[in-house]
């Protein structure tokens, strides 16, 4: 029998990146996954027909996670599928790089309000619901940007740096529940987020990080599985950094 066999699965920003390379991590290991996208459609139908020819059951639900009335309107059409939420990944994020002195207050709302507020929101509606089964497990997807900063990404190291903090606090709340709270914090990953990187600056990438490489998606998928398996059953309150040690 597979670890996540029977369970099901809410993954953020899954049409994509390293959320997509998570939803299908989790389906190998045997969860049926409900895939939020918030645009574009292909990608999440591709994804959930790629679940599905797993044997797993799949539908995705579109949803920009930071309106609150939009994330609840989401539960409700998702609790029609799947009526109980075992697994909640929050890995939906968005940049809007800029030098603080420069940035708006429109792309600091923006960033702060899908990195941080976005997964408070997905939280607060599935964590009710985990505690009274007396399992369930919330994993963060945070950055190696909130644990060290970086230049021109004040506000997604901020909100990055929040959630880990939220999940610490929420973690010790519900660590007698039979619910884990924890955060992967990748570092620089190879998704369509970094392939705009200019060359110069990714070879510099490669030059900081001891590894001398940049990430793929399935390497911090294959933590997510990790820590929503029975296996992490002991582990709560952590941040993972998956960043080829250039956060040490």
């Amino acid at each position: 029998m597979l670890p996540l066999q029977g369970r099901v699965a809410l993954v953020t920003g899954a049409g994509r990146g390293i959320g997509r390379a998570i939803a299908l991590s989790l389906a190998r290991h045997g969860a049926d996954i409900a895939v939020n996208y918030a645009s574009n459609d292909k990608a999440a139908e591709e994804v959930r027909d790629e679940i599905r020819a797993m044997g797993r059951r799949a539908e995705i639900f579109k949803c920009n996670i930071a309106d609150d009335t939009a994330v609840h309107a989401m539960g409700e059409t998702i609790k029609k599928v799947f009526p109980a939420i075992d697994i909640l990944v929050n890995n939906a994020g968005i940049t809007r790089d800029k030098t603080f002195m420069k940035m708006t207050h429109v792309e600091w709302d923006e960033v702060v309000g899908v990195n941080l507020k976005g997964p408070v929101q997905m939280t607060h509606l599935y964590l009710p619901q985990m505690v009274e089964r007396g399992w369930g497990r919330v994993i963060n997807i945070t950055s190696v940007i909130g644990q060290m900063g970086n230049f021109g990404q004040a506000n997604y190291a901020a909100a990055k740096g929040g959630l880990d903090a939220f999940t610490k606090s929420v973690a010790r709340e519900v660590a007698r529940k039979g619910v884990t709270v924890n955060c992967v914090a990748p570092g620089f990953i190879r998704t369509d987020m970094t392939a705009g990187v200019p060359e110069k600056a990714l070879e510099h990438i490669k030059t900081i990080t001891p590894m001398g490489r940049m990430g793929e998606a399935e390497e911090i998928a294959e933590v997510v599985s990790f820590l929503a398996s029975p296996s992490a059953s002991f582990v709560t309150g952590q941040e993972i950094g998956v960043n080829g040690g250039l956060y040490m």
